[in-house]
């Protein structure tokens, strides 16, 4: 049967026609999915003999909200979360004891930031004075840190003790003693085996010194000492 010339120009037209022998996508697969085709299913992909192709509806090209997470981006989330912890250096605090009741340095709980220290020796801090308390410890800090000797925040409160010269360089080896200020009006009676300080193990920065004859200029300049906003006194 002769072909009309409308059918005639359609099949001499250069466009191809999606479907072929074989093919899993038909040709209203293409006239739905358009741009949207999923990337794992490339034009022309045999299907498996045990799964026939499926036409996708509108409802499975649904382009999912940006602002919604994944299932595995959520799990992926919660499951660092669940991991975070501090980090731990590579070496340990190393304690020595220099008298037999020392009490060797602990976290009071998971997070807490500080090793306590307690007292060696018993003593008296008079009031509105100070003393120093022996720890009968020695120890070798890690690389890269350094300690610093905090107060505890119950006898800040309750008994007003505060605590001064706060620092343990990495490469002191003498004993750890601490410095304790009373501003209360009693005096405050310390046992051995008290807790009276915590020792916090903080990074630090080393840089060269380069002396120089003149520094950079800022805004401030050298304004100090309530130049940012306190008033000065009349």
């Amino acid at each position: 049967m002769p072909q009309s010339p409308s059918t005639t120009n359609a099949s001499t037209s250069p466009r191809k026609s999606p479907r072929r022998s074989g093919d899993v996508s038909t040709i209203s697969d293409h006239a739905v999915t358009g741009a949207h085709s999923s990337p794992s299913r490339p034009f022309g992909k045999r299907a498996a003999p045990d799964s026939p192709s499926k036409s996708p509806t509108k409802g499975d090209l649904k382009r999912p909200r940006l602002d919604e997470p994944s299932s595995s981006s959520s799990a992926r989330v919660s499951h660092a979360s669940s991991q975070s912890v501090p980090d731990h250096l590579h070496e340990p605090l190393k304690i020595k004891k220099l008298v037999p009741h020392a009490v060797v340095p602990k976290l009071g709980s998971r997070g807490a930031a500080g090793y306590d220290l307690s007292a060696a020796a018993e003593c008296v801090i008079p009031a509105r004075g100070m003393a120093l308390i022996s720890t009968g410890l020695a120890m070798a800090l890690p690389p890269g840190v350094y300690g610093r000797v905090a107060p505890r925040s119950g006898l800040a409160v309750k008994h007003r003790l505060d605590t001064g010269a706060g620092v343990v360089d990495s490469d002191y080896r003498g004993e750890v003693k601490v410095v304790l200020f009373n501003f209360s009006d009693q005096d405050y009676h310390v046992k051995v085996g008290d807790r009276v300080a915590q020792l916090i193990l903080e990074r630090i920065l080393i840089a060269d010194v380069a002396e120089v004859e003149e520094l950079d200029a800022t805004d401030r300049g050298a304004g100090g000492f309530g130049s940012t906003g306190v008033e000065k006194a009349l």
